[in-house]
């Protein structure tokens, strides 16, 4: 059997992926990383051939990424995730004809502690919401932006991949738009392209409309003049569409302005979401169409929060609870 360098395995399962599997490029350029570290481990140890990979080598490599070796420990789910790619590609090598054997047999995966999502309070949210300034066109996009995050629960890079089509709403008729402060005042439904390319309709209430009105009237358009001209929703100083690590910066500062000193990211807007509409009496399957989860056992994790909270103010209320 011909030799196989780790590198090259690797680009032959990048590939099979990106083609006939269809993953997206955030995903794509993980698994990359992933066997990137893989590659580098392997070449510590003097391995070249990837046909010359058996499970004791995977074992060993589990081993490194625990600190059993002396090196910085990872944390599990990492360990978790980047094992499940080298196995991957090993597989699939395998199943290729590549590899005479499969590498990851028998191979155990660390146990990942459960990590429950971090949710903000209602009042923090609201105090991110109101926190940028909306006399500039920069201030009432950031207003925009955020609403819709917390309004549809969306990934940060469903939102950065926005355009003003997937806004579905009357006002949008070819390239003319007619009022649209108001026709949105009362909300409508976002047309996301989530993981997968799976596309989903998201609705969004009165709040985030209002914001994005006021935006697309008198923000969006001195912002698009500064570029070549772009059909995404949201748009940066110079005129082209906000990246996701802008997206994090805005979110940044806006739970500075509003005094919160804890880390704040997209995710945890999304964690409120879920969170909040679950405490408030909506059904598991409906937050999980929602969110765009594959598996509603995803989508659950966030009942346990909602469970804790119920038993917290439980055992401040109840005169027997203690």
């Amino acid at each position: 059997m011909a030799a196989l360098t780790p590198e090259q395995g690797a680009a032959r399962f990048l590939r099979h992926v990106a083609i006939e599997r269809g993953l997206s490029q955030n995903t794509r350029d993980a698994y990359q990383r992933d066997l990137g570290a893989y590659a580098a481990w392997l070449a510590e140890q003097s391995i070249t051939d990837l046909t010359l990979v058996e499970p004791e080598t995977l074992a060993e490599f589990v081993m490194h990424m625990s600190g059993a070796t002396g090196a910085q420990p990872l944390a599990a789910g990492t360990i978790a995730r980047r094992l499940s790619t080298v196995r991957g590609m090993h597989r699939f090598l395998f199943e290729e004809g590549a590899l005479p054997s499969y590498a990851g047999s028998g191979v155990r995966t660390p146990k990942k502690g459960r990590q429950l999502p971090k949710a903000l309070a209602l009042q923090q949210v609201e105090a991110i919401l109101d926190a940028p300034p909306i006399d500039t066109a920069v201030g009432l996009r950031d207003r925009a932006l955020l609403e819709l995050l917390y309004a549809t629960g969306a990934r940060v890079s469903e939102v950065t991949a926005l355009d003003l089509d997937d806004l579905l709403a009357e006002h949008h008729r070819g390239d003319a738009w007619v009022d649209p402060e108001a026709i949105l005042g009362d909300g409508g439904f976002l047309r996301v392209l989530g993981k997968g390319s799976k596309q989903r309709i998201v609705p969004y209430g009165s709040y985030a409309g209002r914001a994005l009105a006021a935006y697309l009237v008198r923000a969006r358009p001195a912002l698009v003049a500064k570029g070549t001209g772009t059909p995404a929703l949201f748009v940066g100083p110079r005129g082209g569409r906000v990246s996701r690590q802008g997206v994090w910066l805005i979110i940044r500062a806006a739970a500075e302005r509003a005094d919160i000193h804890h880390e704040v990211s997209p995710h945890t807007m999304r964690h409120s979401f879920a969170t909040h509409l679950l405490a408030g009496g909506a059904d598991v399957r409906s937050v999980q169409e929602l969110l765009g989860h594959a598996s509603v056992e995803t989508t659950q994790i966030y009942t346990q929060v909602t469970a804790d909270t119920l038993r917290e103010h439980y055992l401040q209320a109840h005169p027997r609870a203690k």
